[in-house]
């Protein structure tokens, strides 16, 4: 038999409503997978909208701890809001054999259709098959297994709630890997020491109040959120401009979903002569966690974006 570990975090899967009809983590790990041979570590209960780069932390080390023991995948419980980034960041900073597999639920684990209890079996299914080792980070979620890089939650309602880069699928007590996966690692690191990584909103008329007071508190890299496929006003460029020329990293993303960046027009390739960085094909909250990945590692930006952003 294989020897998995539920790790929770909190998130809808382990919500109740209250007599407001508010939801809050209420159910433990026990709870969540009565019925299960599992071992459980209740590592925290929150919604993932809460979570602090510390709790990044938390979560590697609660996963560098089980992977020492004998035991076959691991298995995180997680809130939809911020999944797409605690994945891609032990994506990043955890390079071991042991399948490490997320997931979470849409609905609240006291509503009558509720879809936490099949998402958490299907990711056992993914932890605990052969196909699974050496994979790394999965996300497993309405029968679809997902890459972590790329993925983005699109919908606060449907079952499926994210589109991506789809590895494999589950049915029944079967993992089927239909394609490669990549694993982008860059290299252990501390999420709460590393530096620090700010968003940026581009809109008509924006200026650099927003990115001066970021790099004021000390950001070290900032993610342009910017417009169409990677363009923004003049004094948004002037304000990359300077920034670049002392040494803070930049990187031009997307408002749009679905959209590419690169600098096909004026706006945007100003943005590139001033030493942005493009970001082809991630959102800018992954966009934002690749950065802070690369600047904690030493990694060149502009080679780590080349290759997986």
């Amino acid at each position: 038999m294989s020897r998995l570990v539920v790790v929770t975090t909190g998130g809808t899967i382990s919500t109740s409503a209250d007599e407001a009809g508010v939801k809050r983590p209420t159910r433990t790990g026990a709870e969540l997978t009565s019925g299960l041979d599992v071992q459980v570590v209740d590592l925290m209960a929150v919604d993932s909208s809460m979570l602090t780069l510390a709790d990044w932390d938390r979560i590697s080390s609660a996963l560098n701890a089980v992977s020492s023991d004998p035991v076959d995948g691991v298995v995180i419980t997680h809130g939809t809001d911020t999944m797409e980034e605690t994945a891609l960041w032990l994506e990043l900073t955890y390079d071991g054999r042991l399948p490490v597999v997320l997931t979470g639920a849409q609905r609240s684990a006291d509503a009558p259709d509720a879809d936490g209890p099949a998402n958490l079996r299907d990711a056992l299914t993914v932890a605990s098959s052969p196909h699974a080792q050496g994979l790394g980070v999965l996300v497993s979620f309405a029968a679809t297994v997902w890459q972590p890089l790329g993925l983005q939650k699109i919908t606060t309602t449907d079952l499926q709630g994210f589109a991506g880069n789809a590895l494999g699928s589950v049915s029944g007590a079967t993992f089927t890997v239909d394609a490669p996966k990549n694993r982008p690692f860059l290299a252990a690191a501390s999420a709460a020491n590393a530096p620090r990584v700010d968003t940026i909103a581009v809109y008509p008329g924006s200026d650099t109040v927003a990115m001066d007071a970021c790099v004021a508190a000390g950001a070290r890299g900032l993610v342009l959120e910017a417009l169409g496929s990677g363009n923004a006003g003049a004094a948004v460029i002037d304000g990359v401009r300077r920034h670049c020329r002392d040494g803070v990293a930049v990187a031009v993303a997307t408002r749009v979903p679905g959209g590419r960046v690169s600098p096909g027009y004026g706006p945007g390739r100003e943005l590139a002569d001033a030493g942005a960085v493009m970001v082809p094909r991630l959102r800018p909250p992954q966009a934002r966690v690749l950065l802070m990945a690369a600047l904690a590692a030493g990694s060149p930006v502009e080679d780590v974006f080349g290759r997986w952003g």
